[in-house]
C-alpha cells in the first residue's frame, strides 16, 4: 500500500502567497533601488504623509509584499518555468503600473491621473523589472519544490 499526500487548499494558498511575498520583496528591493537613484522614494512616503526616505522604503516594500502575495495567489501556480514566470510577472507589473502609478498614487497625492510623462515612463520600466523579478523568483521556488 502506498501513501498519498493530500495538500489542504488553505495550505496551498498560504504557500502560493508566501512564494509571492518572497518574490515581491526581491523585486521590490530592485525596483526600490531604481527609484532611489531617481529620487522617487520620498514621493512614495507622501502616500502616508511623510517625505522620509526610510518611510518611503517601508511603504514601498509593504506594497511590494502585497502585490507579490496577490500574484502568488492569482498566478503563482502558473509560473512553472522561467518563461511563464517572467511573462506573467511582467504583465502583472504592467497592470500594477496602471492601477498604482497612473491611478491610485496620483489620485491620493492630488495629481492628474493617467499622466504619461517621463516619470510615468520610468515607472513603467521599473514595474516591468519588478514583475519580471517577481515572476522569476516564484518560478524558481516552484521548480525547486517540485
Amino acid at each position: 500500500m502506498t501513501a498519498t499526500t493530500h495538500t489542504e487548499p488553505s495550505t496551498t494558498l498560504l504557500t502560493n502567497a508566501t512564494r509571492g511575498i518572497i518574490g515581491g520583496l526581491v523585486g521590490g528591493l530592485m525596483f526600490g533601488l531604481m527609484m532611489q537613484m531617481m529620487d522617487m522614494i520620498p514621493m512614495v512616503a507622501m502616500l502616508v504623509g511623510s517625505e522620509s526616505v526610510a518611510v518611503g522604503w517601508l511603504v514601498h516594500l509593504a506594497i511590494s509584499a502585497f502585490i507579490g502575495a496577490t500574484f502568488g495567489l492569482l498566478l503563482g501556480s502558473r509560473a512553472t518555468t522561467l518563461l511563464t514566470g517572467i511573462g506573467y510577472g511582467t504583465a502583472y507589473g504592467i497592470l500594477w503600473w496602471v492601477l498604482g502609478a497612473l491611478i491610485a498614487m496620483p489620485a491620493k497625492l492630488g495629481m492628474p491621473v493617467f499622466n504619461l510623462d517621463t516619470t510615468a515612463q520610468r515607472s513603467l520600466l521599473g514595474h516591468m523589472v519588478f514583475g519580471a523579478i517577481l515572476g522569476t523568483v516564484v518560478a524558481l521556488i516552484n521548480r525547486r519544490d517540485t
